[in-house]
């Protein structure tokens, strides 16, 4: 990792929003756990000769399991980091998050925090700390040392020695040192040419009911109704190949182009783990962007699903969002 070029940071807020680096063994199993301010500092003050970075701590509120993640909670976290930054002057933030929904909640992140001028780094572990060959601390190190060093504005995911950008990376494996992997996704997009202002981090946002879907062979319209008529805003389609769908099927057409009609933002992503969508390519994915639906590029399902939330969040007009969708805002589409 080449950090030299950016400052070092020299002041880090610790969020701590529980996950597998601090539970705990309950009757019901590991658990998240407070106290681990303590139990940082002690291993910290063990290891003279890791040099990292002044910080202080704050354990965020309820402490979760990340499988338990909301938008709800981005929100919370969102503020914390603001608050660190504008409010209490830290250079950088450490978020100590589970393993299962982080490379979500760092995308989402990614999008959130949008022009603010300092680090964000997310790490976590596979095992407890203090349990044999667990890699709690040696992430939790070697975040710090990542931050001290320096590394550029914006969200970073830290693990096992490797800085992942979080929009392009997913979690692929459930054991080992190393969960996450940076997908290898195609078709790119057009960079932004500017950002809205209601897309700055310190402006207001609301939360957003968007959902994922994935094609499946059978998928029926009346899966999508029932999605439609639930209320969402926004819905990742994960589909196949390069980007098609069911289109010998005319009533899944109809509800897909009466999801646009009632301003619900589709956007198409592909299930590979390589590649990306080209709607055009196939009459399969041409007929799903007669029906209304947009292309996420070589985006990842977490990207689309945190930008989704991010614009919908907003306030932006329907027609500004469907325009930003098939635009890079921060890296998701480079």
């Amino acid at each position: 990792m080449n950090s030299s070029t950016y400052p070092a940071g020299q002041h880090v807020m610790v969020l701590y929003t529980g996950g597998t680096i601090g539970m705990q063994a309950s009757a019901n199993g590991l658990a998240p756990a407070s106290g681990f301010e303590a139990r940082m500092r002690e291993y910290l003050h063990s290891q003279p000769d890791l040099v990292v970075p002044q910080w202080r701590f704050r354990e965020m509120s309820p402490l979760i399991d990340s499988a338990n993640m909301s938008p709800a909670y981005w929100q919370q976290l969102r503020e914390a980091v603001v608050d660190a930054v504008d409010v209490q002057g830290c250079d950088s933030v450490l978020i100590l998050h589970g393993t299962d929904t982080l490379a979500y909640s760092a995308a989402a992140m990614g999008f959130q925090l949008i022009g603010l001028n300092a680090r964000v780094c997310f790490t976590g572990s596979m095992l407890p700390a203090g349990v044999t060959d667990s890699d709690a601390w040696e992430n939790l190190g070697g975040a710090l040392v990542a931050l001290g060093e320096g590394l550029a504005p914006g969200v970073h995911l830290y693990f096992h020695g490797e800085r992942l950008d979080p929009t392009r990376c997913a979690k692929v494996r459930s054991f080992g040192r190393h969960p996450f992997k940076r997908l290898e996704r195609q078709g790119g997009g057009v960079k932004a040419a500017s950002i809205p202002p209601q897309l700055h981090y310190n402006q207001p946002r609301q939360l957003a009911n968007v959902a994922v879907l994935p094609l499946f062979p059978g998928i029926g319209a009346e899966v999508l109704d029932g999605l439609l008529t639930s209320g969402i805003q926004g819905l990742v389609l994960e589909c196949y190949g390069s980007g098609t769908g069911p289109s010998d099927n005319p009533d899944f057409l109809a509800s897909l182009k009466r999801a646009q009609e009632q301003g619900v933002v589709v956007l198409a992503v592909t299930q590979c783990h390589e590649g990306g969508v080209e709607l055009d390519v196939y009459e399969a994915g041409s007929r799903l962007r007669g029906a209304g639906v947009l292309s996420g590029g070589g985006m990842t399902r977490e990207a689309a699903f945190g930008k989704l939330h991010a614009l919908l969040g907003a306030g932006l007009d329907n027609a500004e969002i469907r325009n930003l969708v098939e635009l890079d805002l921060c890296g998701e589409l480079s």
